[in-house]
């Protein structure tokens, strides 16, 4: 990747006054609630705006929309009083919003995240971070030179039994982690159809819904929730499920010495427009463990569909948004679980003691009181926090990019249907330039004229 920035040209594009943390505390009293506006009033929108209307702390003061009646039902939903918005940038340019909410669909997330830095307001972000691995570098650089608070939406890191599994796995309980098996698993096929294009709904700007992505006919599955379904839009379910299981990893194990990714899949089964995967098996090799992505779309056959497993030399820990159970091992001699030799030639079977129960290699422990409403709360009050202190919020802006380039190579490793190292340390796939040219993609205009008002320029290819 070449990118470049001109710091001459970001100042005078974004014309911010940096503030040091006292001085932003100053300027935010003690007891001052913080301004907040909402970017998409959608699916996650509709989540945040419960959540953080609930926070005296807080006030939602702005909605903006491309679709005016869910901006208007985003308003009514915060008691009214809110400013209607249909360009967010006319919400970025309100001085009375201190800080915003990116709920848009996944190809918004990182360029309404660095205008909004740029205008000056702190950031609550949605996963996926980025669309492409290369925008992570660039709202980075942009978040540094503001020195603006970025918050990313993998709220289970604010579930107390998430924080208690982390302890126990980070102190040794399961021993040695060699391997993390991720689960998103759940049947809707046959799918959603195959609608013809057409005209988008009476009163939503499809031209700025799509923003910086490539210009299409609107199709029914294009928009709205569908949009996961289509590359130039969403990464599919690796990165919307996986975002949120990889970020555990990542937080618990560290992501940061991927060595390659490995993925196969495909839309097998279900019979709709979508192109991102209905089945799809990924191994990230992490230098000392291994982490296993299991995707479908189109088959259940389990209890639990979501979730994660731990397995450690002393026993495994599972564990998903309702809680956690670990399984201790049982701490039979290793000569026990194989054949006895006699004369260089294996004998009977392994001598596994039945006498006697065999000790536990560790404790065996069950937590459930997990609560999906609970993390939202904790995440959002993290942020507000974060807010007044300009202290690292718990979802950083460093491991949330980490996680999503993991999800990016792994479906960039499905389509090009090969494996791809991964050099952690300069962002990029060594020895395979067709590969790294995957890393960006363009912006449609004119808002790749907004990221060189940002300072950024980029060379695709």
């Amino acid at each position: 990747m070449n990118i470049t920035t001109d710091r001459r040209s970001f100042i005078h594009a974004t014309s911010v006054t940096v503030l040091t943390a006292a001085a932003y505390s100053r300027v935010l009293g003690a007891n001052e609630r913080v301004a907040l506006g909402l970017i998409g009033y959608g699916l996650i929108g509709k989540t945040h705006t419960a959540t953080f209307s609930k926070i005296p702390a807080c006030q939602i003061v702005g909605v903006a929309d491309c679709h005016r009646k869910r901006a208007d039902q985003g308003v009514t939903a915060v008691g009214g009083g809110a400013t209607v918005y249909q360009d967010f940038r006319k919400l970025l340019d309100c001085k009375d919003v201190q800080a915003v909410i990116v709920a848009t669909p996944d190809h918004w997330h990182a360029l309404m995240g660095m205008m909004a830095c740029a205008a000056g307001k702190d950031v609550y972000i949605e996963k996926p971070l980025t669309l492409f691995v290369g925008e992570g570098e660039w709202l980075q650089k942009i978040a540094d030179r503001t020195k603006r608070v970025v918050q990313v939406g993998t709220q289970q890191r604010s579930g107390l039994h998430y924080q208690k599994a982390r302890e126990l796995i980070r102190s040794g309980h399961l021993g040695t982690i060699s391997s993390v098996r991720m689960d998103a698993i759940r049947n809707v096929s046959p799918g959603f159809g195959n609608p013809a294009d057409g005209e988008p709904p009476v009163g939503m700007d499809y031209n700025s819904w799509l923003g910086p992505a490539p210009l299409r006919k609107y199709n029914p599955n294009r928009g709205l929730y569908h949009f996961r379904w289509f590359w130039d839009y969403s990464g599919g379910q690796m990165t919307n499920l996986g975002a949120h299981h990889l970020d555990i990893v990542d937080w618990y194990l560290g992501l940061d010495k991927l060595r390659s990714v490995t993925s196969i899949g495909g839309r097998f089964a279900l019979r709709d427009n979508g192109e991102t995967p209905d089945t799809q098996d990924v191994i990230f090799d992490c230098g000392k463990f291994t982490a296993a992505f299991v995707m479908r779309e189109a088959a259940r056959g389990e209890p639990s569909g979501f979730g994660l497993r731990f397995h450690g030399t002393k026993g495994t820990l599972a564990i998903d948004r309702r809680g956690f159970k670990v399984w201790a091992d049982p701490d039979i001699p290793p000569a026990n679980m194989i054949p006895g030799i006699k004369e260089g030639h294996p004998v009977d079977g392994p001598r596994m003691a039945l006498d006697a129960i065999p000790k536990s290699r560790t404790e065996s422990l069950e937590d459930k009181t997990g609560d999906s409403a609970s993390q939202y709360r904790e995440h959002a009050a993290n942020f507000l926090d974060c807010i007044r202190t300009r202290k690292t919020p718990i979802s950083d802006l460093v491991s949330a990019q980490r996680t999503a380039s993991a999800c990016h190579l792994a479906n960039l490793s499905l389509r090009l249907g090969r494996s791809l190292r991964w050099d952690s340390k300069q962002q990029t796939i060594p020895d395979d330039p067709n590969a790294v040219k995957m890393l960006l993609r363009p912006y449609r205009a004119p808002w790749d004229h907004e990221l060189r008002a940002l300072g950024i320029e980029t060379t695709i290819g």
